[in-house]
């Protein structure tokens, strides 16, 4: 039984693009032809946190926090370099690039396209997502490099805290505008949710599986009773997120390709920066990835926010946070597959 649940994972871990793919379709059309479903599951909202999608993250990052002692996260804060290392891509680096890239296609290479009014707003949504770190799926790509989980942890904490004081500069520097105020209800909750609980719920069930039944069943049974959640999470995280946006891709899919291409050359551009500065540092594997797959993805959940507050629901800017959102999963399962493929590449523990 055991063997064929491990057959199943490996089949459906082989051929993850092509369920993603069938993910992103099924999620398309149920917003289009069954509209009360993601109507329904947008009512379950609070600060621009979904609690859908907040629950199936919940649960792939649950079996990673189950590998998370406090001894092992005082070690991590012993280790600097892989923190340096995601503070500088995150705060020194990203936002920068972002509004670069995103400036010269916007309003170079697209002007054909795009209005200047509506490619400013664009911007706008672009420097946003590269101004806000993600806190809650790098756990997950961290969980499938095999990241070590409380260094992973502790690269979180340290960026949701330097997003306390640097956000808010660091946008109105680019974007020149001074009325930016960070969501602090989004920010907070989404730690509780991402961060706190599941960290708590895997302390206390790793020390009461470890206390009655020890440590070899809690490695060698427990643990892989999770096998599949994380994967399962993903493909249900992408047909509801598809399936919120389902109306806006097909009713202008050309300025979602548009808004899509700076947002995945972005993406790409900061992992191999991160990823290569890592090898130079010789971190190890596990510290390396998560470090490069969280200078890459995006705090989508306070972006989104930021932008409606400052620009308004149906403004470019929301627009383009939102195609961030869509660019995300499959965009860092890309970078997930790289970072497995070339772990070869750095030195082991």
């Amino acid at each position: 039984m055991k063997e064929k649940a491990s057959q199943d994972m490996d089949f459906f871990g082989r051929y993850l693009t092509v369920w993603v793919a069938l993910c992103i379709v099924v999620g398309i059309a149920i917003g289009k032809f069954l509209p009360i479903i993601p109507d329904t599951l947008s009512k379950f909202e609070y600060a621009q946190v979904s609690l859908p999608v907040a629950i199936l993250i919940w649960l792939m990052i649950y079996p990673m926090m189950l590998k998370v002692d406090f001894k092992s996260i005082v070690n991590a804060t012993k280790r600097p370099k892989g923190l340096l290392l995601t503070c500088g891509t995150n705060w020194l680096i990203k936002p920068f690039t972002m509004y670069l890239i995103a400036a010269f296609f916007f309003k170079v290479v697209f002007k054909t396209w795009i209005p200047l009014d509506l490619a400013n707003q664009y911007l706008a949504g672009a420097v946003l997502l590269g101004a806000a770190p993600c806190t809650a799926m790098v756990f997950v790509w961290s969980h499938l490099t095999k990241g070590d989980a409380a260094y992973t942890l502790v690269q979180v904490a340290v960026n949701d805290l330097i997003l306390l004081v640097a956000f808010t500069p660091i946008v109105a520097f680019l974007l020149g505008i001074t009325d930016v105020l960070v969501p602090y209800n989004t920010l907070f909750l989404s730690v509780v949710l991402f961060v706190v609980i599941p960290l708590l719920a895997g302390y206390i069930s790793r020390t009461h599986i470890i206390k009655t039944k020890g440590e070899t069943y809690f490695n060698e049974v427990f643990l892989k009773k999770f096998d599949g959640i994380t994967i399962a999470g993903l493909l249900l995280t992408l047909v509801i997120i598809f399936s919120f946006q389902g109306e806006i891709i097909l009713s202008n899919p050309a300025h979602i390709l548009l808004i899509a291409i700076p947002l995945t050359i972005q993406t790409f551009i900061i992992f191999t920066i991160a990823y290569i500065s890592a090898k130079l540092m010789k971190l190890e594997h596990k510290i390396a990835a998560p470090a490069a797959l969280i200078g890459a993805s995006n705090f989508f959940e306070l972006a989104v926010a930021v932008a409606i507050s400052l620009f308004g629901l149906q403004s470019g800017a929301t627009l383009a946070t939102v195609v961030g959102v869509l660019v995300e999963v499959p965009v860092m399962l890309m970078l997930v597959t790289i970072a497995n493929k070339t772990r070869h590449w750095f030195k082991e523990a």
